[in-house]
């Protein structure tokens, strides 16, 4: 059976040409159209849609509005397609806030040069998030008992976090990091599949919900104790140097790279400064990145966490790092930020 898709957006035009792309997949169906996000709400209702694309700025009711009323009515994937300004940045920030489980860049040319690539990385997304969608993973685990204390502390003395993230990372980042407190003693990298043109307000709104301080990392950068360095998009963030005077790295990224930044490109620059004084963690996403640098800095004596299955939203990176037996602790995202807040000089 194909997957369902309702497709909101005020622009006839964009509606026709997504309907198009959409309906050229063989696994995928237009469920109907909305032209706001009031007309989003009943055809959810009633069409029982397994994925919806939704615009942020519609007469009416925004998209933002109508992400909060669906997840509270009938929670179902939904995918933003957003501009690529400061504000759509940040209305995009908002979505993902409301319960909105991922987005995409609104014009296909951000998503790739190549048009046919551009529909085909859309399609997969909808499927993805449609055959994964877990209504608020962060909210289930909120409500659920106390989790397991893990099954291995840290038994060596941490001086730098690492935290690679895809799909679901923004809200998850935002959990993990308002829980520590600002004299957190250690540096950490922040590794989070995201464009270019979002990563500027992605760091500032972290910056403004945390108590430690989180900013966009720049080239030549000496990483200090309670800042968090968020990776630019587009771009590759490395770490060089020694233990005590390491400093960022931030180069240009091959066009043959398909995560930029990369998670494994960090992780493996870390094995050469401060492998055993790492810890790495590896959060909700798609795919298999942050795997064979995790595998490299646990031969270097680095201690390794992933996400748990029930609180991720993709069960997908941090799979592959339990499945791979990398995994020192497989914990929830509540106990992440626990356990990270726990953390002494």
């Amino acid at each position: 059976m194909a997957i369902r898709v309702l497709i909101v957006d005020d622009s006839s035009f964009f509606r026709l040409r997504l309907s198009a792309i959409i309906s050229a997949d063989p696994e995928l169906e237009v469920a109907g159209t909305a032209a706001d996000g009031e007309q989003a709400i009943e055809k959810t209702l009633r069409l029982k849609p397994d994925v919806i694309t939704m615009d942020i700025e519609m007469p009416k009711m925004d998209g933002i509005t109508a992400v909060r009323s669906i997840m509270s009515q009938r929670p179902t994937a939904i995918l933003m397609l957003s501009t690529t300004t400061t504000a759509g940045a940040k209305a995009t920030f908002e979505a993902l806030a409301a319960g909105a489980v991922d987005y995409m860049p609104k014009r296909f040319d951000d998503i790739s040069r190549v048009q046919q690539q551009a529909h085909q990385k859309l399609c997969q997304r909808l499927r993805t998030l449609a055959l994964n969608f877990k209504s608020n993973p962060a909210q289930q685990t909120a409500t659920q008992p106390p989790p397991v204390r893990p099954r291995r502390l840290l038994i060596r003395p941490i001086k730098l976090i690492a935290i690679g993230t895809s799909t679901g990372g923004p809200i998850a980042l935002q959990q993990i990091l308002s829980q520590l407190p600002s004299d957190f003693p250690c540096p950490l990298l922040l590794i989070q599949h995201m464009p270019a043109t979002f990563t500027t307000a992605f760091a500032q709104r972290l910056d403004n919900q945390c108590a430690i301080t989180v900013k966009l990392a720049t080239h030549g950068e000496k990483i200090q104790p309670g800042v968090a360095y968020l990776a630019p998009g587009g771009q590759q963030m490395l770490l060089t140097g020694t233990l005590g005077q390491a400093y960022l790295k931030i180069q240009e990224s091959g066009t043959e790279q398909p995560y930029q930044p990369c998670i494994d490109l960090t992780l493996k620059s870390i094995a050469t400064v401060c492998p055993a004084e790492t810890l790495a963690i590896i959060l909700t996403g798609m795919g298999t990145n942050g795997r064979d640098g995790c595998k490299i800095l646990k031969q270097l004596r680095a201690t390794i966490w992933s996400q748990d299955e029930q609180s991720s939203t993709i069960y997908g990176m941090p799979k592959a790092i339990a499945e791979a037996d990398l995994a020192d602790n497989v914990l929830s995202l509540a106990d992440i930020g626990q356990q990270l807040a726990e953390i002494k000089a």
